[in-house]
């Protein structure tokens, strides 16, 4: 195994510390960063701009790690979902999704999910290990080889929030001036509900955050989304009360329709009451049938009456249409291999 640093797990002010341990200058770790994520580059003898002994150096004790996607899938819609193949073997999916005037990119944290939410497929595989700071930065650095990333959503594979020394170490490096330079407004991490984790998110870095709630009563939350025996409603939307917002940001509210369980005009009217005074905008998320469940889709009836009450009720609210449903890049379809991959097998 190779004991050199990875520098790419490193935040700024670690490179800082990790060259000034070597009696090297702090400013280098700027100049390196500026390397890495704006330049692409792959060896330090790139660096020209560094003396040769510090290049020597750096080769002799750190590496640059990166990825490059084993296959790619591309929809009928123009969705493409990456496999990367990790160094130990495991594999993990990032989708980018584009649009006219922008492209949101959906990376991956972790290898399968503990969270075991029963409407999504990643959750279906048993969590094999959370991925490190440059695993994950390295996911947004190859596709931006590929196509241009406007938007960055922390919305594939794992539970962000259970891996979140290295989410927001890899935070960091996305939103910072000298590292990939993301806005903080083009930034969002999602969560199942991990009530304290969302409060240390809020402390350390200055993101987006999107909840996936999918229910209006801790019965149904509890029967598809097991965290909720752990943080239920009440917890779950007193710490969305606490978060963070800085200036008109809002919270993401994440709310996968199931047909017969959570897709009522009841629910629409107890999610009205649930998020009146949580400065919230809706995403309602048509359930994406897969095998690994029962659940069904829900109407387009039901959905148009949940989504117009929610409008009358003046909430900000959008229904997501399903992309890259045909190469199982949708919503809660993630599971680390690739359709045509696996037909092969």
């Amino acid at each position: 195994m190779d004991s050199r640093v990875d520098v790419k797990n490193l935040t700024l002010d670690e490179l800082e510390a990790f060259l000034a341990g070597k009696g090297k200058e702090r400013y280098r770790a700027r100049q390196i960063f500026k390397w890495l994520y704006q330049k692409d580059a792959k060896s330090f003898s790139e660096m020209t701009d560094l003396a040769k002994d510090l290049r020597n150096d750096l080769e002799g004790t750190a590496r640059i790690s990166n990825l490059a996607p084993e296959a790619v899938e591309i929809s009928r819609d123009g969705t493409r979902k990456y496999l990367f193949r990790l160094d130990d073997g495991h594999t993990v999916e990032s989708v980018l999704i584009p649009e006219e005037d922008r492209s949101t990119l959906c990376i991956s944290s972790q290898v399968g999910c503990a969270m075991g939410c029963q409407f999504c497929l990643t959750g279906t595989f048993q969590l094999t290990r959370s991925l490190t700071a440059a695993e994950i930065i390295n996911q947004i650095c190859a596709v931006k080889r590929d196509v241009p990333v406007r938007n960055i959503v922390f919305m594939g594979m794992g539970e962000p929030l259970a891996n979140l020394d290295n989410v927001v170490r890899a935070l960091k490096i996305v939103t910072h001036d000298d590292g990939l330079q993301f806005s903080t407004r083009k930034v969002t991490v999602s969560t199942a509900g991990l009530v304290p984790e969302m409060e240390r998110l809020g402390r350390e870095v200055t993101v987006n955050l999107a909840v996936s709630l999918n229910a209006t009563t801790d019965e149904v939350r509890d029967r598809i989304m097991p965290v909720n025996r752990a943080y239920p409603l009440r917890a779950l939307l007193d710490a969305c009360r606490r978060y963070p917002l800085p200036g008109r940001r809002k919270i993401t509210i994440e709310y996968v329709m199931i047909r017969g369980l959570n897709d009522s005009l009841d629910d629409a009217k107890r999610l009205v009451r649930l998020l009146s005074d949580i400065p919230s905008k809706i995403n309602l998320i048509p359930f994406n049938e897969h095998g690994g469940c029962s659940f069904r889709s829900p109407t387009q009836d039901a959905i148009d009456a949940f989504h117009r009450h929610l409008l009358d009720k003046h909430f900000t609210v959008i229904t997501r249409s399903s992309r890259g449903a045909d190469i199982s890049a949708a919503c809660g379809q993630l599971k680390g291999k690739l359709d045509s991959l696996a037909s092969q097998a």
